[in-house]
């Protein structure tokens, strides 16, 4: 079924997504901070994957999109528990996840999680410990003292929020410190004029990671959205090409 289906968790929250049966391994796409399922790139995949016979699963974390709850109280880690229970309930066999910005961090971690069951890896300019980079000191400061951080928002009329409770779970969920031990083909996509992640963080990325086979894309002239139809024509490649 590809319309709009929710998943009830325990608590009660529903988690909003969409669904394509089909061939695996099965496409899971994760969108970036304050962005959902309806976003170009999701239903590029999710068009893409129904026109091929792929699986394809897409959802909205708890407070953003068509899912329950206030987004204020969304974390990495909130978010990840989310993700892995609707390919519990939705999916079955191998899993590719592809992450965009955020998603990029979140991939990782769901990939952890996953162990065997995943079987690639597609970053679009993915932003793992952005946390860290991403905030001056005098703004970690405030994080760290309990207060919300307001940034201003190049793709939105209202400014960016960033709650403590995120920051704090995502200082505790950094890596790239670390070896990341994913041995999957992974494939990383970043446009070098990108304002918001820096390319140069997925080359890093690439060094971390245990698997070998790793491939990264820089896009000359590309953006932090990549959402343009040539972008988006490489990212549907890169996806047909994963081995």
């Amino acid at each position: 079924m590809t319309e709009t289906q929710f998943h009830a968790l325990p608590d009660g929250r529903r988690i909003a997504f969409r669904f394509t049966p089909g061939d695996g391994p099965a496409l899971v796409f994760l969108p970036g901070y304050m962005s959902d399922m309806t976003g170009s790139k999701a239903c590029a995949v999710f068009d893409w994957a129904a026109s091929q016979g792929r699986a394809c699963l897409l959802l909205d974390y708890s407070g953003c999109g068509a899912s329950d709850g206030d987004f204020a109280d969304g974390t990495l880690t909130r978010w990840r528990d989310e993700v892995l229970a609707l390919i519990d309930a939705q999916v079955a066999g191998p899993i590719v996840l592809v992450g965009s910005s955020m998603g990029g961090w979140l991939m990782l971690l769901v990939g952890r999680a996953l162990g065997d069951r995943l079987a690639g890896l597609i970053g679009i300019a993915a932003a793992p410990d952005f946390t860290a980079w991403g905030f001056s000191d005098e703004q970690q400061s405030e994080l760290l003292a309990g207060e919300t951080v307001l940034e201003e928002n190049a793709y939105g009329p209202q400014p960016t929020p960033t709650f403590p409770g995120f920051w704090a779970d995502g200082q505790a969920n950094l890596l790239l410190d670390t070896d990341i031990a994913l041995a999957c083909p992974v494939r990383l996509l970043h446009g070098q004029r990108d304002p918001d992640v820096p390319w140069e963080l997925s080359l890093r990325l690439a060094e971390q990671l245990h698997s070998d086979d790793v491939q990264v894309v820089l896009i000359k002239d590309g953006d932090h959205r990549l959402s343009r139809d040539a972008d988006i024509a490489l990212l549907l490649r890169t996806i047909a090409e994963l081995p």
